[in-house]
This record gives C-alpha cells, sequence and structure tokens, in this order.
C-alpha cells in the first residue's frame, strides 16, 4: 500500500503550528510541540545565516533596589545594546544599505573635480561657483576618497562583512565535520514524503538506500532505524565565498586608489623618457604614493609607424598602429627592442605603458633679421579629427632679435595638415598619412607672456600682448608652406622654413594600479560564488525502514529544502523509485473489521443482487479462472507530492 502526504513546514523553524489551530486541546497542543521540537533538529542549520532579533523593552531585566543593583542593571542593559548594535551590523540587510551608501558616495567623486587628480580644475571650479564651492569643501566632495564621511562607510562595510563571515565561517566548518542530522519522529510532516511496505528486510533496505544515497553524492550516514543523509553544501560556500571576494575587492580597491599613479607623455621621434615625476606632462596619484615608488626605467621612441584604409567606409582607420621602442629597466638595465600596440602594453614591474594617442611633429626653422638660426626643432602639434588636422603653436622665446637688433619674441599659430586637398578646398586634411603635407602658418611678435611666471600651454598662443605681422595687402600674414618651402616676415624680421623632415610622435600613458589583479579575481570569485548559493540549493534525505506489526517492512522516504521547491519531490521520487526496484512493494493485505462495521454477509448479498440486476444474462454455472493469480493486485512504486507553493527554479 502507497500512502503520501504534503504538509508545509518551515525550514528551521518549529512546525505543527496548524494542528493547533484546528484543535485547541492542550493534548493535541502538547503532541505538536513534542513534534515541532522533533522536526527543528532535523530542519535547522541549512543556512548559516544568522537570525535577526528585535529590541526588547529593556536588556537589564528586573532591577534589584540599591546601588548595586542599579550598576548590575545598567551594565546588563550596556552589554544588551552593545550585542543588539553588533548584530544588526553584521546583518546582511545592513551590508547591504552600507554597500548602497558606498556607491551612492563614489558618484560625486566622479563627477565632481578632485584635489588629488587635478588641482587647477578645483581651482576653476571654485571661482566659477561661489557659493557651492565653499559648500562642496566642507562636505569634502573635492576629495571624496580620502573624506571622512566615505571612510566611515568603508570601515563599517569591512566591519559588518567581516563579523557576518567568522562565525558563519566556524559554524559551517562544525557542519562539515558532523553528521547529517538524523531523521525526524514524524516524517510525514516533512514537505515531500512517500511510503510504501516491502517484504525485504529493514537492514537490507537502509543499506540500499545507503549506497543509493552516497551514489548521489550525498553525505549519507546510517543511525539507528534511518538513513540520513545532505547535500548542497557548495551554496553556503558559494555564499561564504561571495562575501569574502567582496572584502578582497575593497581591499583591493583601497589599496589601488591609495597607491596608485597615473602619468601621460608625448614622445617625438628619437626623443626618450626617463620614468621620474619631471618627465610627466601631467600626473595624478593616490594620497599615500610618494615618488620613491615610482619604478625606474626608461625609453626611447625609436619611431612610430601607422597605416590606414585606403578607400571604402572605413577609409582613413588604423590598420597598423605600433611603437617601436628601446627600453632599459634600472639606472644600468640591458638596453631592449619592444613594440608596442594598442592594448599590448609594455610592462615593467607592475608598471604599464600604454600607447594612446598619435600626430605629426613638423620640424622647422626660424632665422632672425641677420640670417642667424635661433629656432630648429620638431614641434608636436596636437590633431583635431580623425583625419589628424593638427592645431599647435610655435613660440620662439630667447635669442631672437628683429631687423634693429632690438630682442623681441616670435610666435606661430599653425595648422597642418597631411593630406591637403587643394586651394579649393576645405583648410582641412582628407587622410591621416602623409600624402599631400602642408604646414599653415600665421605670424605674430611680441610678449608671449612666459616671463609673467604664470603656466599656459605649449600648444595655445596667447596673442593678448602681441601683434600680427602684416602682408603687403595690409591683412594678417597667413602663409601654405610645403615641405622645404620658407616664408619671409616683413621688413627683414627674419623667417620660418617648413624642412622636409617630418616627424611624428607617440602619446603614452604611463599607469601603475597596485591590487588590480586582486580585484579582478575577487570580481570572479563574487560571481561564481553569487552564482552557486543561488542556483544550488541546500537539501536533506531521510530514508526510515522498520518492521511493522505485521513482519512486513514499511519504508518512509522524506525530503526537506532550504527553500520550497519542485526539484526536492522531482529528486527524492527519482530516487524513491530506485530504491523500490530495489525493495519491491508487498502485496496489499485487508483490514480488520471493527464492531461498528455493517455485517459482511448483508454486503454480500447486496452486492450479489445488485450485480445479478445490472446483468441481464447472468450466467449460472461461471466457469473458474483459468489464472486466478492475474487478478492479484500489483503495488505501484510510490508517488512523491509536490511542496505546497513549490516552484520551479
Amino acid at each position: 500500500m502507497s500512502t503520501t502526504r504534503d504538509t508545509d513546514v518551515r525550514t528551521g523553524e518549529a512546525a505543527g503550528g496548524t494542528t493547533g489551530q484546528e484543535n485547541d486541546t492542550a493534548a493535541t497542543d502538547t503532541a505538536a510541540a513534542r513534534d515541532a521540537g522533533e522536526l527543528g533538529a532535523a530542519g535547522a542549520q541549512l543556512s548559516t545565516a544568522p537570525r535577526d532579533t528585535v529590541v526588547p523593552g529593556s536588556f537589564g531585566g528586573v532591577r534589584a533596589p540599591g546601588a548595586a543593583g542599579w550598576l548590575a542593571w545598567t551594565g546588563r542593559e550596556i552589554v544588551g545594546w552593545v550585542r543588539w548594535f553588533w548584530r544588526q551590523l553584521t546583518s546582511m540587510r545592513v551590508a547591504l544599505i552600507l554597500l548602497f551608501l558606498l556607491s551612492l558616495g563614489a558618484i560625486p567623486g566622479s563627477l565632481i573635480p578632485q584635489t588629488g587628480q587635478d588641482e587647477t580644475k578645483v581651482a576653476d571650479f571654485m571661482g566659477r561657483h561661489e557659493t557651492l564651492g565653499p559648500i562642496y569643501e566642507k562636505l569634502g566632495l573635492f576629495n571624496v576618497y580620502s573624506s571622512a564621511w566615505f571612510s566611515a562607510i568603508y570601515i563599517l562595510l569591512f566591519i559588518s562583512l567581516i563579523g557576518c563571515i567568522v562565525p558563519r565561517t566556524w559554524q559551517f566548518v562544525g557542519q562539515l565535520r558532523g553528521r547529517p542530522p538524523g531523521a525526524p519522529r514524524r516524517l510525514n510532516r516533512l514537505p515531500a514524503y512517500t511510503t510504501w511496505r516491502t517484504e525485504a528486510a529493514p537492514e537490507t533496505v537502509r543499506e540500499e538506500a545507503l549506497k543509493l544515497l552516497k551514489r548521489r553524492r550525498f553525505r549519507a550516514d546510517a543511525t539507528g532505524d534511518a538513513v540520513a543523509a545532505e547535500k548542497g553544501y557548495l551554496r553556503e560556500v558559494g555564499n561564504l565565498a561571495f562575501h569574502i571576494a567582496l572584502i578582497v575587492m575593497l581591499i583591493a580597491f583601497a589599496w589601488g586608489q591609495l597607491f596608485k599613479y597615473e602619468g601621460n607623455k608625448l614622445i617625438v621621434e628619437g626623443d626618450g623618457f626617463a620614468n621620474t615625476l619631471t618627465q610627466y606632462d601631467d600626473f595624478k596619484s593616490g594620497s599615500l604614493f610618494g615618488t620613491d615608488d615610482l619604478e625606474p626605467f626608461s625609453f626611447v621612441l625609436d619611431n612610430f609607424r601607422g597605416t590606414y584604409e585606403p578607400s571604402g567606409p572605413n577609409k582613413g582607420t588604423p590598420r597598423t598602429y605600433e611603437s617601436h621602442v628601446t627600453y632599459s629597466e634600472g639606472s644600468d638595465g640591458k638596453e631592449k627592442q619592444r613594440t608596442i600596440k594598442v592594448n599590448e602594453p609594455l610592462d615593467i614591474a607592475g608598471t604599464k605603458v600604454y600607447l594612446v594617442s598619435h600626430g605629426y611633429a613638423p620640424v622647422v626653422t626660424v632665422r632672425d633679421g641677420k640670417g642667424d638660426v635661433v629656432y630648429s626643432q620638431a614641434v608636436p602639434l596636437l590633431p583635431l579629427d580623425s583625419n589628424v588636422t593638427s592645431t599647435g603653436a610655435i613660440k620662439v622665446m630667447d635669442g631672437y632679435r628683429d631687423a634693429d637688433g632690438k630682442k623681441d619674441q616670435l610666435g606661430f599659430r599653425a595648422f597642418f595638415l597631411p593630406a591637403y586637398g587643394g586651394a579649393n578646398t576645405a583648410v582641412v586634411s582628407q587622410f591621416p598619412a602623409l600624402l599631400n603635407p602642408v604646414l599653415n602658418l600665421e605670424a605674430f611678435h611680441g610678449d608671449l607672456g612666459v616671463d609673467s611666471g604664470l603656466p599656459q600651454s605649449v600648444y595655445q598662443l596667447d596673442k593678448k600682448n602681441m601683434k600680427g605681422f602684416k602682408d603687403s595687402k595690409g591683412k594678417q600674414l597667413r602663409e601654405n608652406l610645403k615641405p622645404g618651402e620658407t616664408m619671409k616676415l616683413p621688413n627683414g624680421a627674419g623667417s620660418i622654413t617648413f624642412e622636409k623632415d617630418i616627424k611624428e610622435w607617440a602619446g603614452f600613458q604611463v599607469t601603475e594600479q597596485p591590487g588590480s589583479g586582486w580585484a579582478l579575481a575577487g570580481a570572479l570569485t563574487a560571481i561564481f560564488g553569487l552564482a552557486a548559493s543561488l542556483f544550488i540549493q541546500r537539501r536533506r534525505v531521510w530514508v526510515r525502514a522498520t518492521a511493522g506489526p505485521d513482519g512486513v517492512t514499511v519504508v518512509e522516504m522524506a525530503g526537506l529544502g532550504r527553500s520550497e521547491s519542485a526539484k526536492v519531490p522531482e529528486e527524492l521520487g527519482d530516487m524513491a523509485g530506485i530504491l523500490y526496484d530495489l525493495a519491491p512493494g508487498a502485496p496489499d493485505t485487508p483490514d480488520d473489521t471493527s464492531d461498528d462495521t455493517p455485517d459482511t454477509d448483508a454486503d454480500t448479498d447486496t452486492s450479489a443482487d445488485t450485480d445479478a440486476k445490472s446483468d441481464p444474462d447472468p450466467d449460472p454455472d461461471p466457469e473458474p479462472d483459468p489464472d486466478p493469480e492475474a487478478k492479484t493486485s500489483t503495488p505501484e512504486p510510490p508517488a512523491v507530492p509536490a511542496a505546497e507553493g513549490a516552484e520551479t527554479k
């Protein structure tokens, strides 16, 4: 005979409350409480998550009279509140709130200029916002990651995660070292349950059940008349790994922000770079970074090579984009050759050198009124578009004298077009390669403003205190020069020559981000840990085999999961079918008749009369059944019902 029952059980808590609602007698309440305690022992510790606690009216309890009683009550009150606050701080709810606050706190660090990255932008913001500037400064929004409030959130999140992980880890280790909990007294109170009778011996059923559960990778143990098994420990492993990975990521992020540095350097072909603070065009670092943390190395840009798509929809798109450098590690390291490409940086002891930009540096020669060379070098110009239309400034600050022999300064506003389309086209480059290079120059003289002590860009020309040279028509002197051509300045003021040698430059970004490897490992671990905690279900199975009153073995199987799911009944049904094949069901036996059962003879006569009336032509002399055993009912394998409200995940 097969029996199934579906009962709602709360995992890890007492069950049996519905029985008390149906019957208010003291005997029923006592039985329910007894069953609840037994089920709680088997259903507990499916998770190591701490339970939430509520704030009681008083932790101190009853206060004894006198000063000693007051001191004892105060001590209990303080200790109780400290414990309560600790439980709240180490709860998952508070950890998620702190993580959310940390994310919100990082927003102003991305939108508002930071002193550790660009003090010039901070000063400009303060000058343009006379009201918001002081408020932001008091709130620490110009230095978010070093502010007191951001550090407080960060530290509290650390404490919360560590305080949650440590006790749960020890508890989980204790569960791994122990045995699966024994079977409850009443297995039919569990969500997934099935039973059948078999003629196999109870010991044989338990042995086969133990082997079956171990083949299914359950941790199984036979105790008394039942086999207890548990599976799904990777769920808790994933949960703990996720929390530990968060701590690793937070530490790596903090370490990287405090000790990182990043700088940019533009280098013309043939020039070099040494990793010192004064060599950078711009530099920013973390608050705990020191100049001694710079890795000693140097390199020289031998040449830059770039090729581009000549036609089609991707015309001008780079096909080859690489820099050939010669570098050495340390002050006296051996020189080595290396090619730096996009996303293929030069890595020197954790410091990476990335290729980030490219442009042209036409070589110009400036002569004064006497024909003496006062300036001759490659001038890097910044690209304005994808076809490398470039702009910049040429500044002659020292050594220049005009036609009268007076000291003066020259400035040229320059536009460079690698592929000029011609006189009737727009003054823009048509292609990024050097097909028809043209240098457009505007000449000025006067005070460049470099002697005032105020910083200025080398790529921009401050014309506030300068005068433009005029051509024969009285207009601003401006000419297009091809390689090898010279522009004469009026009144014998000198000349400027666009040399045939056109060099290229490459922009490099030098970065060191400590802890980035740990952050990546933490992120990957967090993803896998979260997936394990979401998709793996921790579950328990019990198999009990006992001899019934009539000597026939009664087999009971029940399953319990941390959360209601169709997977537990399905898995239990699958194993019950296998075990049923090993211990087949016994034939049903008639129940004993009771005193209030109607007379058997009367029932038989009534049945016979009914059959006679329903059969218009009954057979007065039926032949005996040739196979009496064919009508014996064969027990079917037990069915396992799904838990109420179960959902398939």
